[in-house]
């Protein structure tokens, strides 16, 4: 009696390498969708519950967009409440320095460091409901109570100021009177503003959704 051959398996799925990110094709153009949300986690875990975008996922992303020569573009979507300083200026200097057209939309919420994110693309977009919350740098725990600590600190808010008014119109005396506006935060400085207002400041470029973006990507691509 013959044996049959036996069938090789049936090969499964590779597991999903790029949590947060898809891409969309329109016609000839292939955009590549990744999202800013949650906290922007840095060098420490944060807890099991909090809902986090892990720089370490985010970085090899940008690096294959850039580089690949099936994605044509980037959109980014953004609705973070802050998080890592350092972590989070490494994703939007990496965007920043990208050849390939950058989009980003701010939904909901860009506050903090999420504020150089969103002002780190080509162009950027946000919708009439969404808020960004402009503050200085501050930390937690235990800090050394001397003179350097406080230098440290005052040079770290002065590489996110020179950043983000590098990539926006926004003047550094209106983004320092907004940063230090006292009286509108409870048990703090800074200043919460609407999607209006943050395009009237010159911090974002236009009001706005997602055809909006998207139609930007097109023409930029010429595609």
């Amino acid at each position: 009696m013959q044996e049959q051959p036996l069938e090789a398996p049936q090969a499964s799925p590779p597991p999903p390498t790029d949590p947060g990110g898809i891409t969309v094709q329109s016609g000839q153009l292939h955009i590549r969708c990744l999202t800013i949300i949650g906290q922007i986690e840095g060098h420490y875990l944060l807890p099991p519950q909090n809902k986090t975008t892990k720089y370490e996922h985010m970085l090899p992303q940008l690096v294959e967009v850039e580089e690949s020569p099936h994605l044509d573009a980037l959109l980014l979507l953004l609705n973070t409440a802050g998080g890592d300083v350092e972590a989070g200026l490494a994703m939007a200097e990496l965007i920043a320095g990208m050849s390939k057209p950058t989009v980003s939309l701010v939904l909901g919420g860009g506050h903090s460091i999420g504020v150089p994110l969103a002002v780190c693309t080509n162009r950027s977009f946000i919708v009439p409901s969404a808020t960004m919350t402009l503050h200085p740098v501050r930390t937690s725990g235990l800090v050394v109570g001397v003179e350097q600590s406080f230098t440290c600190l005052e040079q770290m808010q002065q590489r996110i100021n020179r950043f983000i008014t590098r990539h926006s119109r926004i003047s550094e005396d209106t983004l320092h009177s907004l940063m230090f506006r006292v009286g509108e935060l409870v048990t703090d400085v800074g200043s919460v503003i609407d999607g209006p207002e943050a395009v009237n400041s010159g911090l974002i470029d236009s009001i706005g959704g997602l055809s909006d973006a998207l139609s930007f990507l097109h023409r930029a691509c010429g595609k």
